[in-house]
């Protein structure tokens, strides 16, 4: 399997889960391969002619492209995940797989770009919508470190109780993810754990606090009000509340 973005946070733990399932996990080499250089990106997916493609990685829109196109025509299961900031606030979620995209900012717009550009050359590619990811540990780009950094950098955490973010537990997703991959699912698909639970960020603040037993000073605030939850006729991912009960 060839899993980008092994130099992140979410990609190692998708390729911890697929070798505990026996199965060989190679990254991109981006100062061997360029992303930018199409044809060196084709010798190479030639060469090592991966099962699967897990695109996790940051890139461009061209590189995605390429990477669906050469597994569209090679019958490979490719996989991008893209986020929940494809939605702007207005108007409110929660939103569905089929709802229009909105997003204002530029990393949702750029997802946006490499969603058409996926399904531009591909018809069979896996188009995995997430939301903040929580880590069971310090370090990295994630909820439990970003909340630690507030309480380092201020003193307390101020949490919205009327934001209802889009959020799973990492290990949860890295596994989803390679579920979604082996049971040969198409198209976008939402993985949110706060889908059906809708708890408030403010209420998640706390639920955490409690799991790792943490002295948090959290304010509770209601200046920031969206409902990003993303919705999926299928849940394929544990509930929140069921990792942290209140």
């Amino acid at each position: 399997m060839l899993v980008t973005g092994l130099n992140g946070t979410l990609a190692p733990a998708v390729a911890k889960v697929l070798r505990e399932q026996g199965t060989t996990v190679r990254g991109w080499n981006r100062n061997r391969v360029s992303p930018d250089d199409g044809a060196a990106c084709i010798h190479e997916l030639e060469r090592a002619r991966p099962a699967a493609v897990f695109h996790l990685g940051l890139g461009s829109e061209a590189w995605a492209a390429l990477l669906a196109g050469w597994c569209d025509r090679h019958d490979v299961p490719f996989l991008f995940t893209s986020t929940a900031m494809v939605f702007d606030h207005e108007p409110d979620g929660p939103h569905r797989v089929g709802d229009e995209c909105t997003a204002r900012d530029d990393y949702g717009r750029y997802k946006i770009r490499c969603e058409e550009a996926i399904a531009g050359v591909s018809g069979q590619a896996i188009v995995a919508r997430i939301g903040w990811q929580i880590g069971t540990r310090r370090g990295g780009n994630n909820l439990l470190e970003a909340l630690w950094r507030m309480i380092e950098t201020e003193g307390l955490i101020r949490a919205s109780n009327c934001g209802r973010p889009a959020c799973s537990f990492m290990n949860d997703t890295a596994e989803a993810l390679t579920r979604l991959v082996a049971d040969g699912v198409s198209g976008t698909c939402h993985l949110d754990s706060n889908a059906v639970d809708a708890l408030s960020f403010h209420d998640i603040v706390l639920r955490m606090r409690t799991l790792h037993g943490a002295d948090w000073r959290v304010e509770r605030v209601d200046d920031y009000v969206h409902d990003q939850r993303l919705l999926d006729d299928v849940q394929r991912i544990p509930r929140l509340s069921d990792r942290l009960p209140g």
